[in-house]
């Protein structure tokens, strides 16, 4: 008989591998499935000031740390994607390009990822100027000039942030106008932010770091270049749930779970940035990870 897991866990960043954590400390059996590198988006970040213990630290150190832990405690790790899921029975499978596994419980912690303006040169100018985390990265640019991309309530709050701490900020939105909210009427009555309306980003122009950007306006055709030592895109995420046919999504495709990280599926949790939830932060994926992988030790004691 093929081996069975107590748990298996898709996806390797500060979700996956906290969970792991928990549950190895727990003696259980833990797989991590991992397509790149352990970390996830977290391994890109050049420097977090946000995470409890740390003045500073940039994202790769972090994420090695908090592998390493979980490899000292005896986490097995797959390099492959999955290719199907089937997460309806007691015992569940995983089909990936390195083999079948199973397991009692799954944790899915594959994360979602920022949508991208898709224009020339942007994986460049990443960490360099540009950043999709108006939270994470504000700070770094208190008392500059940057501009945000945006069109949907996330982005006026990540606006409204910025406009606390930068020198002037640069509001682009491909519309007529953004939906009214207390945090847009507290925005307009910003003095430091300017509003780019029916707009979009045509063009990032910079040697080593992003120093100028290219807007277009839709209607006129009309182009113009901004000076600017930051550009934040808040276009939203893109969950990675595409192949997960039982496991009950939003109108988004994130995952619905519980306060405790329950799916719809017994023995199945999800953690981090692919369920539904307001505050997609290295904390709060830790936490997720933690709680998902206290429940499924808690469900494999009936075993």
């Amino acid at each position: 008989m093929e081996k069975v897991y107590d748990i298996i866990i898709v996806g390797g960043g500060p979700a996956g591998l906290t969970a792991a954590i928990y549950a190895l400390m727990a003696k259980k059996s833990v797989l991590l499935l991992e397509r790149l590198l352990p970390g996830g988006q977290v391994s890109q970040v050049l420097k977090i000031k946000n995470f409890p213990g740390f003045e500073s630290v940039d994202g790769l150190t972090l994420a090695e740390r908090m592998f390493s832990q979980a490899e000292g405690l005896g986490l097995e790790t797959r390099y492959a994607d999955v290719l199907e899921y089937s997460l309806e029975g007691e015992i569940k499978t995983l089909i990936t390009t390195d083999g079948s596994f199973n397991s009692r419980c799954v944790i899915l912690s594959l994360g979602a990822v920022a949508k991208e303006l898709n224009v020339k040169d942007e994986k460049k100018f990443v960490g360099r100027g540009l950043s999709y985390c108006a939270t994470c990265d504000g700070n770094f640019f208190a008392g500059k000039t940057v501009a945000i991309v945006g069109g949907d309530n996330s982005m006026v709050e990540d606006a409204l942030y910025l406009a606390g701490v930068a020198k002037r900020v640069y509001v682009i939105h491909r519309h007529s106008k953004l939906e009214a909210t207390p945090a847009l009427e507290a925005l307009e009555k910003s003095e430091k932010v300017v509003f780019l309306t029916n707009s979009q980003v045509t063009q990032l122009i910079g040697e080593n770091s992003l120093e100028k950007i290219e807007v277009q306006n839709k209607v006129t055709k009309e182009k113009s270049l901004l000076e600017i030592d930051g550009l934040f895109v808040a276009l939203g995420k893109r969950p990675d749930t595409s192949l997960l046919k039982s496991v009950k999504l939003d109108e988004n495709g994130y995952i619905l779970t519980d306060e405790n990280m329950h799916t719809n599926l017994n023995g199945v949790y999800a953690a981090g940035d692919i369920r539904r939830k307001k505050l997609r932060q290295i904390v709060t994926a830790c936490a997720d990870g933690a709680i998902a992988a206290t429940e499924a030790i808690e469900y494999l004691s009936q075993y």
